[in-house]
């Protein structure tokens, strides 16, 4: 989803304090790029512990007013604080929250926003959060995380390593109850163009398909890990005779192993 102008701005600013235990995640990190589809409610900046929420808050909390941006603190406790971040007339949310250290990949060196969440460890929040709460929002991200990062089936297989009380089956089953929407439902989300709703769905329901297959076809000793190509030098669904590393996840994220 692109930023909206203030968004970009504020985000460009914090760059400066982002770290590997300290980066912009969520909604807007998804699709950071002009060309996404949907604008984000906020800046969501995850951190490795409560301590480092606390930290971070503070740090960006004093460079926002000290380069003129108003800042009302509208929530904070351990380990989460959302405030809004205004200037010149326009306003954004901006939380700071911890999130687990474990993931697949550490997060990824940014020039519009500092240290990003890894693209793969973006879309597999994703569909957890899908997964969790039937918000059209998730519905149109999922579909863009689909598209230009990794297939459903393989996200499914993966996601089972990040939440544990999941089998990448389950997650499929939970999922099929998702993608009941109406036009109204997309009303308030700020889109670049309209949602066109049976596209989506004849979309949804291929990946589900296609989804249950390769989870079927997947050997159970690899459960919850992320293949990767060292031929394209990336993360993929393998196909039939593909050569594939598995790559599991890990406390800060590994880089994937490469095969001679």
């Amino acid at each position: 989803m692109p930023l909206t102008e203030l968004q970009e701005a504020v985000a460009r600013l914090l760059a400066v304090h982002r770290s590997p235990d300290s980066y912009l995640a969520g909604g807007a990190a998804l699709h950071i790029e002009p060309n996404s589809k949907r604008y984000s409610n906020d800046l969501d900046y995850f951190n490795d512990s409560e301590s480092r929420v606390a930290s971070a808050f503070e740090s960006d909390q004093r460079l926002l007013l000290a380069s003129g941006y108003e800042l009302e603190l509208l929530l904070r406790q351990p380990g989460f604080v959302r405030a809004l971040v205004r200037r010149a007339g326009g306003a954004t949310k901006v939380e700071w929250a911890h999130e687990s250290a474990w993931r697949f990949l550490p997060p990824v060196k940014s020039e519009r926003a500092g240290f990003v969440l890894h693209p793969v460890d973006l879309a597999i929040n994703k569909l957890l959060a899908l997964v969790g709460r039937d918000e059209p929002r998730d519905y149109v991200d999922i579909h863009e995380a689909m598209a230009n990062i990794l297939p459903l089936g393989a996200l499914c297989w993966a996601a089972s390593s990040k939440d544990p009380g999941y089998t990448p089956a389950l997650l499929l089953s939970l999922l099929r109850r998702r993608g009941r929407y109406r036009p109204e439902d997309f009303a308030r989300l700020a889109l670049t163009s309209p949602v066109d709703l049976p596209a989506l769905k004849r979309t949804w329901l291929d990946a589900l398909d296609s989804a249950e297959r390769f989870l079927a076809a997947r050997d159970p000793d690899e459960v919850g890990c992320l293949y990767y190509s060292p031929a394209e030098a990336a993360f993929v669904e393998p196909h039939p005779g593909q050569v594939v590393v598995p790559h599991f996840g890990r406390p800060g994220g590994v880089l994937p192993a490469i095969v001679p």
